[in-house]
């Protein structure tokens, strides 16, 4: 019988997808897409505010996810049009994966190894961005946060995977 920890890994043959690139200069700059960047170890994303800063982040927020899937519902819930994903400022969107099934997994991201540690709540910009409704639209919906376990090239297109778990050493008695 499988655990609950077997049914929430995905199988191996399920995979997403980056569908964009979200940064930002500082916390209260404007958002901007990029095609590629560079995920760094325990910092976050190089193009990103606290890859600039270019030091140790400890935050659990180095990097932020947010599914693909989730933005037509914010949408609605919100009662506004398409959302564009610059607005919703997580670093990543991706595609095919349900990442709130995923929390404390480690992810593939292109060449970068990240560990997702939470969801991602909703900051009160939202009311600005998607309009009056729209932090309560995101709440669930807000995406997750993770760290940056190895740097590595993150381009747009790149598959998004469940890293194999790491062997259980085995004690000899």
């Amino acid at each position: 019988m499988k655990t609950i920890r077997d049914l929430n890994t995905p199988p191996a043959h399920i995979q997403g997808r980056v569908e964009a690139i979200v940064v930002r200069g500082a916390p209260r700059d404007p958002a901007r897409l990029i095609e590629q960047t560079m995920a760094l170890a325990r910092i976050g994303l190089a193009d990103d505010r606290l890859g600039k800063r270019g030091e140790a982040e400890l935050s659990t927020r180095q990097v932020t996810l947010i599914q693909q899937e989730h933005l037509p519902l914010i949408a609605a819930f919100a009662r506004s049009g398409p959302l564009d994903p610059v607005d919703l400022r997580r670093n990543l969107v991706v595609s095919g994966i349900n990442l709130l099934s995923l929390k404390n997994a480690k992810l593939r991201v292109g060449d970068a190894l990240i560990q997702i540690v939470g969801p991602c709540a909703p900051c009160s910009r939202m009311e600005e961005v998607i309009g009056p409704g729209g932090y309560a639209a995101m709440r669930g919906h807000g995406g997750m946060t993770a760290r940056v376990l190895e740097g590595g090239a993150i381009r747009v297109g790149d598959a998004v995977s469940v890293a194999p778990p790491e062997p259980v050493p085995v004690v000899a008695r």
